[in-house]
């Protein structure tokens, strides 16, 4: 009797966050090992992971963040894709952005690309977000955002605006590592993003929206993306790197994804 094939495994950054969470379970269902980096395994935001179906046989946790290269390299080892899904954000409130939401950024982007080449890694997935593409007042203005539009950094630093340039450069960086490496590096852009909630605690978006609702922030416009829809996204990519479709897979290489286009 031949022997049984190895499960892909892909490991997941942030595990235990909104749109990681649902990236965890939609991956578990498709029959995939996952390792998930959260800073503390043990901690009750992150139990609701172990309850999902499939978790018990195929979920393992590593305790790691974006500036533990060691802990990204033992998350990352025997995978075959990677989904670098976390990143700081301004909420809660912290007391120093630069050092607290920019710098771990970055540095934690390049440590995970690393991670990825010391492991062989087929194929990185780095989830930025629309706030690397919005801010561009140089953007043409009868022609809608779209994957080839970036923020300007010196833009998002004159109102000390830290979570975009934060995905800016960390994005930026990414794609720079990519153009001297043999990593296959997909960038995805997600805008905000709501639907039920896995995790326990409230997550940046929702926070966004609840705010906005109590009438303390005020946008001209809200671009939602629903959950499901980031799912299939995801799933779409991780399809691509797992070689099931090689046409997809080759097409793939280098792309940025937008999941809407900004007027």
């Amino acid at each position: 009797m031949a022997e049984k094939e190895e499960k892909e495994r892909v490991c997941i950054t942030g595990a235990g966050g909104y749109i990681a969470s649902w990236v965890v379970k939609l991956l578990l269902s498709k029959g995939f090992i996952v390792h998930g980096t959260v800073r503390e395994p043990c901690d009750g935001k992150n139990s609701h992971l172990k309850k999902l179906e499939k978790a018990s046989e195929n979920l393992k946790l590593f305790k790691a963040d974006l500036l533990d290269y060691d802990g990204l390299c033992a998350a990352i080892d025997g995978c075959t894709g990677v989904f670098h899904i976390a990143s700081p954000n301004l909420y809660p409130k912290v007391s120093n952005p630069q050092a607290e939401v920019v710098e771990p950024a970055v540095v934690g982007t390049l440590n995970i690309l690393k991670a990825c080449e010391k492991a062989r890694v087929k194929k990185v997935v780095v989830v930025s977000s629309v706030a690397a593409v919005i801010l561009n007042p140089s953007w043409p203005k009868d022609r809608p955002k779209d994957e080839e539009c970036w923020s300007d950094p010196e833009i998002c630093k004159a109102p000390e605006n830290y979570y975009f340039l934060s995905k800016t450069l960390a994005e930026s960086e990414a794609w720079k590592h990519a153009r001297t490496s043999e990593l296959d590096i997909v960038t995805v852009c997600p805008s905000f993003v709501f639907g039920p909630m896995l995790q326990p605690t409230l997550n940046a978006s929702s926070y966004v929206f609840l705010t906005y609702l109590k009438g303390s922030f005020s946008v001209d416009q809200i671009c939602v993306t629903n959950i499901y829809k980031i799912c299939v996204l995801h799933y779409t990519l991780e399809v691509q790197f797992l070689f099931l479709t090689s046409l997809l897979y080759i097409y793939s290489l280098g792309l940025r994804f937008l999941d809407i286009r900004w007027t």
